[in-house]
């Protein structure tokens, strides 16, 4: 064992070691060298947590020094946020006051640390989440300085690469949040690197095993990358040498995570993922004016040498994705016959790509010819603003608002005058209409998209012309909701309904209030929970709505249900042969109590608990996924996912403290799962498919749906299996039919 003195030396070197690179890193900057203010924060961080651990074991303080070192380095911030960073855990973990902060470093450190401070206490109604609420603040405080979500972002990657010493539950919640909400913000600041290595991150604690695998597939496939960029590149080199810039061609591998997902969404192999290789060409142009034509005129020469796509080709560096990213990306067909992506971008806007708003910052300071995106990135913060000034009722609701408006696929429409608009895409008529002001959307009834008229929720297309018809007779409809994918559109119309219900509530109130007090009765917020939860509804004020607009008529059932009294089954008195007495009903004593389930242990699902379990239908998880629980405690039930499920990656963001682990231990059970089948029609294929099936031992066949058009087939094939194992070895069997082109899991 280790003499502590002698341990304590080492961590001391170690702590100072840190903060010593750090200081070197900020000294290497273009900021002004705060020094002083630096290590004062160092100093007081490090009293303030002494004698802290982290659970990997090492010295509390080395975590805010690894998060500065983030900001500083990856994201090029400066003194301000290099001290917030320092100082981010300590009103939060510490007996230090916000006033404290303030007095020793200022008020604008102060605000910064405070919007990184996670909210403590249960305060915020009946489906209120910690996660959600604390997201909400950090939204707040970043509409009113963006360093904020800058420092949570570098707070969130650090807490990532040290995500090992976590227990499984909270790697699950961690990462998934990760996934749900930090991704998509790196994504949305430009911070591509970061968002990269976040979603990397996030699929390896996730998915281990396909994690593996693919960066496997990627290590023994390096070799043939290799020989294609060799025989791909020379032509290149040798055209950009006659050129008067200076440039670098560089190999781009897609991360694991985009492999991964993209083998999900169109259900293919490693193997026909055909993007997995582009090639960058970062150029330094002589001139910065001759920046954008460096590009084209780049672009040119490429297309003198290979055939381009005529469908895949983008124009980034014209109109800049709102989250300032710049480049040309086109796609080129090699001469081994191979389809290559290759971007044609300046240092700048790779460095742009890299480090998102500092870079902008950087080069406006520095190159005034080279004006960053600005005004978009203040509009969206304006819209961020915009949706958190409107009340919600609900935080859960206003998470998933501001999710929908981290959007990454763009397009770029015109408004009549000409000016360019970017909208994200699938983005409709009703979305442009919100976009340009809140009154043309409240009173749209329609638009002309390219002088054709068209209805609110017609979607638009890159380069279309929009002009908004309206009427001042027109109001919003519940229905509209439906029509929108931005979350300006959606917040304002949830607004606006609100406001119309507000009345109607109100009415509704009044009416259950009087129906209450003729049966003696109080009207309080325990009878309105007993109504809501008779009657099914979500919230009290939808139930309250449903009295106002007639849609619920009261009963004596509800007084009846009130009171504590419950209806048998009536209708025995008319038939006199059956008994009046009822059965009592078989009750399934579970093995075990959800309120008993240690949230930090790993849960076993064994053919004797599963089936008090819920097998979530919106995924259909079967032993061997990749599984987590969520613990139900309003329904007492334990909910089980697949880990990469929509619910539950919303479940991991609004409640990681109800997510456990949990690990498969079925061999009885039968689960249902679909396999799609598709591949050229034939005479006898049907049979060819039956026989595949037989040879399949413990494979229950459920229904088998087969259409053939145009010489092609398309099958859904329903199965009882008893784990993954199964369903892969009837994929291969199917697979070996000739003809059979497809055969995949389809949840």
């Amino acid at each position: 064992m280790e003499d502590p003195k002698l341990q304590e030396e080492r961590e001391e070197k170690l702590i100072y070691d840190a903060f010593r690179k750090l200081l070197n890193t900020y000294l290497a900057s273009n900021h002004r060298k705060k020094v002083d203010i630096i290590t004062r924060a160092f100093n007081f961080a490090k009293q303030a947590h002494k004698g802290v651990r982290r659970l990997s074991g090492e010295p509390y303080i080395l975590h805010p020094i690894a998060v500065a070192q983030i900001a500083c380095e990856e994201i090029g911030l400066g003194s301000t946020s290099i001290c917030a960073a320092l100082l981010h855990d300590v009103e939060e973990d510490t007996d230090y006051t916000y006033e404290d902060i303030r007095n020793l470093f200022g008020e604008k450190i102060a605000n910064i640390v405070e919007g990184l401070t996670k909210i403590s206490g249960g305060i915020f109604g009946d489906r209120a989440s910690l996660q959600a609420e604390t997201f909400k603040k950090l939204l707040l405080t970043m509409s009113d300085d963006i360093r904020v979500i800058l420092i949570k972002i570098s707070d969130r990657l650090h807490n990532m690469r040290t995500l090992s010493s976590m227990r499984a539950s909270k790697q699950y919640k961690i990462a998934g949040e990760t996934l749900y909400i930090y991704a998509p913000l790196a994504a949305r600041l430009g911070l591509n690197k970061i968002k990269s290595e976040l979603e990397n991150l996030s699929f390896k604690y996730e998915h281990p095993d396909d994690f593996k695998a693919i960066m496997d597939q990627l290590a023994s496939t390096q070799a043939e990358r290799d020989t294609i960029f060799q025989n791909f590149t020379p032509p290149i080199r040798a055209a950009l040498d006659k050129m008067p810039i200076d440039y670098q061609i560089v190999s781009r591998i897609k991360p694991p995570y985009s492999i991964w997902s993209k083998m999900q969404n169109k259900h293919v192999s490693f193997e026909e993922i055909f993007d997995i290789l582009a090639i960058r060409i970062i150029f330094t142009p002589h001139n910065p004016d001759d920046e954008i034509n460096d590009c084209f005129n780049i672009y040119v020469a490429l297309t003198q040498i290979y055939k381009s796509h005529p469908d895949r080709f983008r124009d980034w560096v014209s109109h800049p994705k709102a989250n300032g990213y710049q480049a040309l990306h086109v796609t080129l067909m090699s001469g081994d016959g191979e389809w290559i992506e290759v971007q044609i971008r300046s240092n700048r806007m790779d460095e742009i790509d890299e480090q998102g708003l500092a870079a902008h910052w950087k080069y406006k300071s520095k190159d005034q010819h080279a004006q960053p995106e600005d005004d978009k990135m203040e509009g969206w913060l304006h819209t961020i603003k915009e949706i958190l000034d409107d009340p919600q009722p609900d935080t859960l609701d206003l998470l998933d608002t501001i999710k929908l408006n981290l959007f990454a696929s763009e397009i770029i429409v015109f408004t009549p005058k000409g000016e360019i608009k970017s909208m994200p895409a699938n983005a409709t008529a009703l979305d442009f209409a919100f976009s340009i002001h809140s009154f043309l959307g409240t009173h749209c009834i329609g638009a002309k998209v390219n002088h054709k008229l068209v209805p609110l929720m017609h979607h638009l297309k890159g380069g279309d012309q929009v002009e908004i018809l309206t009427s001042r007779n027109q109001q919003v409809k519940a229905e509209w909701l439906k029509y929108v994918t931005t979350a300006k559109a959606k917040s304002k119309i949830q607004a606006c309904l609100r406001k119309m219900n507000r009345e109607t509530v109100q009415q509704g109130e009044q009416q259950l209030s009087q129906f209450l007090q003729k049966k003696d009765l109080e009207l309080n917020a325990d009878t309105l929970n007993k109504l809501t939860q008779f009657h099914r509804f979500r919230s009290k004020d939808e139930l309250l709505l449903a009295i106002g607009e007639k849609k619920l008529e009261l009963t004596d059932a509800d007084i009846d249900y009130l009171r504590g009294k419950r209806h048998g089954k009536g209708w025995r008195k008319f038939i006199p042969f059956i008994s009046t007495k009822e059965e009592e009903p078989k009750v399934l004593q579970p093995l075990f109590s959800i309120h008993d389930i240690d949230r930090k242990k790993v849960f076993p699902l064994t053919d004797s608990n599963i089936e008090y379990c819920e097998v979530a239908h919106c995924c259909h998880p079967i032993p061997g996924d990749d599984a987590l629980g969520y613990i139900d405690e309003e329904n007492e039930k334990l909910q089980i996912h697949k880990r990469n499920c929509p619910q539950a990656m919303k479940l991991k963001s609004n409640f990681g403290n109800n997510i456990i682990a949990v690990n498969w231990d079925v061999h009885q059970h039968l689960f249902e799962t679909t396999i799609n089948i598709s591949g050229i029609d034939e005479t006898g294929m049907l049979l060819k498919i039956a026989e595949s099936l037989y040879e399949q031992e413990h494979v229950d066949v459920v229904a088998l749906n087969i259409a053939g058009r145009d010489g092609i087939f398309d099958a859904q094939l329903t199965v009882r299996v008893h784990s993954t194992d199964e369903v892969r070895n009837v994929c291969l069997s199917l697979k070996k039919i000739d003809k059979v082109l497809k055969a995949v899991r389809f949840d």
